[in-house]
């Protein structure tokens, strides 16, 4: 008999979280009731069509944005208990935030928009640009530290804006259409550059339009107005053994039919 694998720790939790917008005729839910647990080292993709709440999940999730109703807890503790000036600190110490826009300031430098996190932790500068060298090394753009972001390809500011995002060597990634605006090859290397950070023991979570980029999650939600639709996680493990087995067993079928 195989032994109970131990669960890694809850990082985030939502209960019954609604966000609501407008007022009298005007009003409606972005999110309606949403309950959500995401464990340390997932890599949860969230789908859905354009309106169905996934950006709101996501800012909220990020503290850029804070629920009408429910409750969220991070780490253990309730949201709504920690002051503003502490959720910024949890901000630009425990979440890096990866957006399709890439939001790179265009006046500074490559290294300069890298090292832009740090500055908020009070570290000296030359300290800050070192750490920034050392992890756009990593994503081999050292090449690349004093150009401006315009004279960067698309693929490249978008390494450069997760690069920022890790600096401060966060525990979470959240990531709004990271390859939206990205051609196919770029794409793949972006997404390839996530699923290492994910090795690495990062969680993830990434809103993204595209079917094909949930191969690189190990969850897949879909939203549909304002609520969970679908949880990979709610599909008992013996039922995907045996949906797996029946894709293998219809796929040999369908060869041994071929070559008849």
């Amino acid at each position: 008999m195989a032994k109970n694998r131990k669960k890694s720790p809850i990082v985030i939790k939502l209960k019954g979280v609604k966000k609501r917008y407008g007022v009298g005729d005007a009003e409606h839910n972005a999110l309606d009731g949403v309950n959500l647990t995401i464990r340390k080292g997932e890599f949860v993709a969230i789908m859905g069509p354009s309106g169905c709440g996934k950006t709101t999940l996501l800012n909220i999730l990020g503290l850029l944005d804070q629920a009408t109703e429910g409750e969220y807890q991070l780490d253990g503790t309730s949201v709504a208990t920690i002051s503003a000036s502490r959720q910024a600190r949890i901000r630009s110490k425990t979440i890096g935030f990866v957006f399709q826009s890439f939001n790179l300031i265009p006046r500074l430098t490559v290294l300069e928009n890298v090292a832009l996190p740090l500055t908020y932790k009070g570290m000296r500068r030359n300290k800050r640009l070192s750490l920034a060298s050392t992890i756009l090394k990593t994503f081999h753009l050292n090449e690349r530290e004093y150009y401006m972001p315009w004279q960067l390809s698309g693929g490249q500011t978008q390494r450069v804006a997760i690069a920022r995002a890790l600096v401060n060597d966060p525990s979470i990634i959240l990531a709004d259409e990271p390859t939206g605006n990205l051609d196919s090859r770029a794409s793949h290397i972006i997404m390839e550059e996530l699923s290492d950070i994910h090795k690495r023991g990062n969680t993830i979570i990434m809103v993204t339009h595209n079917p094909r980029l949930t191969t690189y999650a190990s969850r897949v939600i879909t939203m549909i107005d304002g609520t969970i639709d679908t949880d990979t996680n709610d599909t008992p493990a013996a039922d995907q053994e045996g949906t797996l087995a029946k894709r293998s067993l219809g796929k040999v079928t369908k060869e041994a039919e071929a070559a008849q």
